[in-house]
């Protein structure tokens, strides 16, 4: 199978959005104190900051299902495609809890260890490794059918200190955990709610064989199907997510209520949401203006290089905000999940200045991110494949 353009251009695209939601975290003046979706002291101009940001997530993991199919129709070897997912997961979790974390938190004690979705898409290829054999359909099901009925795992009537509890809970919903003196594992990313959106990735790569006429219509009437089922199930406000919505005395509020879905764990409305919107993206994608194309798509083709490297260069940007701001280099806080930001003291920039940031952090990364996906194309090193 040739290189699916729509990937890339849509990978690309989200993980734009994706620096902007990171900006915000390390750098907003209110990010440390303050939750973005909070109605009582939000304003809708960070309220959709952080909504739109919503998609970067589900459509990574998704489109890394639907890689793994890919990959595995352009190998046509299932034990050697099965071996490349086992360790492409276990890499990816290993580099989570090294690199990731470090360049998040710049903490060398490593006193949060935190598994979020680098690690949760690791989890999902190595279970989809371990039934690369079963066909794609089955476990589309499978994955729809976790999407559908994982909020009900809290429903499940464990006693309260119950072993079975404590082990089964942070695969389906966040929780953290002391591990050792000083040190806390918090699971931001419960594996499998997302590896339901992995396999539901999988399955729907089988679109990616068919004539792109025919897939953009599948994908336009997938877009609407699980649009209309978000708004439906969300008015009803019975099933589908753990915070239900109310009428509110502004209109922008309601709204805002409306929409302010669960990230974490993902909800069934918030995979509805997220989903429904990349299947218009996937569909409209080479459409798309020729200059949008060519960008998003730099990009989109090395998405984890990007990661990465995005998340130091924001760092190093935020740390230099706060010796231009006055704090000196004993008062950074890095143990204690602020990312260097002190404690008791004012710190962080207006929502405008993140923008103007975020942007200045992409641009700057589309030259390495053009040298690092032709040296990935020319020198085929077999490391470069977990890129």
């Amino acid at each position: 199978m040739k290189r699916i353009h729509s990937i890339d251009i849509t990978r690309g695209i989200v993980m734009i959005i994706m620096a902007l939601d990171h900006v915000r975290d390390l750098m907003h003046v209110n990010s440390i104190s303050q939750s973005p979706t909070n109605l009582d002291t939000t304003t809708p101009f960070l309220f959709f900051t952080r909504w739109i940001t919503y998609l970067c997530a589900p459509i990574f993991v998704f489109l890394a299902g639907s890689s793994a199919f890919i990959s595995l129709k352009r190998e046509n070897d299932i034990e050697a495609t099965k071996k490349h997912l086992f360790k492409r997961g276990l890499s990816l979790i290993i580099l989570e809890f090294t690199i990731v974390n470090f360049g998040l938190y710049f903490d060398p004690g490593f006193h949060t260890l935190l598994f979020e979705v680098i690690a949760s898409t690791g989890f999902g290829l190595i279970i989809l490794s371990l039934l690369i054999r079963v066909p794609a359909k089955r476990i589309g099901f499978i994955g729809l059918g976790i999407l559908c009925l994982h909020n009900l795992a809290p429903l499940v009537p464990f006693s309260e200190n119950s072993l079975l509890k404590t082990i089964l809970i942070p695969f389906f919903s966040s929780a953290s955990f002391p591990v050792f003196s000083g040190k806390v594992f918090i699971v931001g990313y419960p594996p499998i709610p997302w590896l339901g959106i992995l396999f539901l990735g999988y399955a729907v790569g089988h679109f990616f064989e068919i004539p792109e006429h025919r897939r953009n219509q599948l994908f336009k009437k997938m877009g609407i199907i699980f649009i209309v089922s978000f708004i439906i199930l969300r008015f009803i406000n019975f099933y589908g997510d753990s915070a239900p919505w109310a009428s509110q005395q502004k209109l922008s509020l309601s709204i805002m209520s409306f929409l302010n879905i669960t990230k974490y764990p993902p909800s069934l409305l918030f995979c509805l949401a997220t989903l429904g919107i990349l299947f218009f993206i996937l569909a409209y994608s080479e459409n798309f203006n020729n200059k949008i194309k060519s960008i998003s798509s730099v990009y989109g083709k090395v998405p984890l290089f990007y990661f990465i490297v995005h998340f130091y260069l924001v760092h190093l940007v935020t740390i230099t905000m706060l010796f231009l701001q006055g704090s000196h280099w004993e008062q950074l806080e890095f143990s204690s999940g602020t990312f260097g930001r002190p404690k008791g003291i004012e710190s962080g920039l207006p929502l405008w200045e993140v923008y103007i940031i975020w942007i200045s952090v992409v641009a700057l990364l589309y030259r390495p991110c053009v040298w690092f996906g032709k040296y990935k194309y020319e020198k085929k090193f077999w490391w470069l494949k977990y890129f």
